[in-house]
């Protein structure tokens, strides 16, 4: 679909040619805070889309609340407490679980693996470099964040690729290449208390029950047996949160690590001065942030209006779905000078893509930054150069967004 400044942000189509920039400048520069209506029968929202309104709402909870979903989508009150996470709450109760699980995400917990992930990185690389041409998403981007998550998680090597294909299929729900239950295209009411309404929820579910009876041995020193071992001091979780949870990493921890290496892929196929940039080796402390903010692929997060507010000089009403645009508020011109070029030695970087400003930072920030900068790392030190053989594939999502498919031709 062309974007020509007014695609509608309310349609999954109008990301299956990546994100319409042009539309999200124009609402920037005419009305940052725009009523959308949605024309599958939803009640509409607002998109926020300057980098400013986003800090504002995302910084107060109070007026605007996670406690009735992150997504677009409206749920019933049951839906909700069916499947939501500790990211759709607000505090307190969002910092008791948050608590429980910070430890093991914090820098210090994930520095631990910087060994391992470069030993992951240069096989992962070596065996890629072995061919001349290949799907860049399938054989780099995706490879080192799946085999990561088996690392965090605990669980075993042979169960990876099954978790990562029902996480696409949860969070690509609307992508009819992830899953056969594309959400706005069919009857999706049988899976409606199940995680992003889809039928991998129940799969995964059955998986978390079966780490929680002990019928699927875990890593003790995995996140899921800290946190049961923790949970079971505190009394934090109770079973369907626990299993809530391991969707959300199984998902959140595996695909937005991997858009954001495949949008570096993507841009150092467009601009060869890239690969020398980061071959300088002069670099690496600001790269990941720029191609993460560049990827921004958690496109937005939902908040609802507590009670009669004001944002952006519009009128804002309790109970309205007030949707923060972090993939347009990283390409505010007001915050980011040139936000369309990819500037590897930005900074400052005060991007939004881990959710700043709130108390739902995302979790998994020090690990993806440190898988990109250490993939890249290993790869750009055995590239000589990188070219597209096509154009390439973007999931159909206004929620996330990405290439999922990029075929490249490599120098040695």
């Amino acid at each position: 679909m062309i974007d020509d400044g007014h695609l509608d942000l309310s349609s999954h189509d109008a990301f299956s040619g990546g994100v319409p920039h042009r539309t999200f400048a124009r609402l920037r520069a005419e009305e940052p805070v725009h009523w959308t209506p949605e024309h599958d029968g939803g009640r509409g929202f607002w998109s926020v889309t300057r980098h400013a309104d986003i800090l504002t709402a995302n910084g107060n909870n109070a007026v605007f609340s996670s406690g009735q979903g992150i997504r677009i989508e409206d749920q019933t009150r049951e839906e909700y407490l069916a499947r939501r996470t500790f990211q759709e709450t607000d505090p307190p109760e969002h910092r008791i679980t948050r608590k429980l699980v910070n430890p093991a995400f914090s820098r210090p917990a994930i520095t631990r693996y910087e060994a391992m992930i470069r030993s992951l990185a240069a096989e992962i690389v070596d065996e890629a470099l072995s061919n001349d041409e290949f799907d860049a998403v399938e054989v780099l981007a995706k490879r080192l964040p799946m085999m990561m998550l088996g690392r965090i998680l605990g669980v075993p090597d042979a169960d990876l690729p099954w978790l990562v294909e029902k996480g696409d299929a949860l969070i690509g729900n609307s992508d009819p290449d992830f899953t056969d239950t594309v959400i706005d295209k069919m009857d999706t009411q049988a899976y409606r208390f199940m995680p992003f309404r889809s039928p991998a929820g129940v799969e995964l579910y059955d998986y978390a029950d079966a780490v929680l009876r002990g019928d699927k041995p875990v890593d003790p020193e995995g996140v899921l047996a800290r946190v049961m071992a923790a949970n079971a001091a505190d009394g934090v979780m109770e079973a369907r949160d626990f299993k809530n949870f391991f969707c959300l990493l199984v998902a959140a921890g595996n695909d937005t690590t991997r858009y954001s290496i495949s949008m570096a892929l993507y841009e150092l196929t467009r601009d060869p001065s890239l690969l020398a940039q980061l071959r300088s080796g002069t670099v690496w402390d600001t790269a990941a942030d720029e191609f993460i903010r560049l990827a921004s692929p958690t496109m937005h997060f939902r908040r609802t209006a507590t009670g009669d507010t004001e944002l952006g000089g519009q009128a804002i009403r309790a109970g309205d779905k007030v949707i923060l645009w972090f993939v347009s508020g990283n390409r505010d011109a007001q915050v980011f000078d040139q936000p369309d070029r990819v500037n590897l030695a930005r900074n400052p970087n005060p991007h939004l893509a881990f959710g700043q400003g709130g108390v739902h930072l995302c979790l998994g920030m020090w690990l993806a930054r440190l898988e990109i900068r250490v993939l890249l790392e290993e790869l750009s030190s055995r590239l000589a150069g990188i070219e597209a053989l096509g154009e390439p594939a973007w999931t159909r999502s206004n929620f996330i967004c990405g290439v999922k498919s990029l075929p490249v031709r490599i120098r040695r």
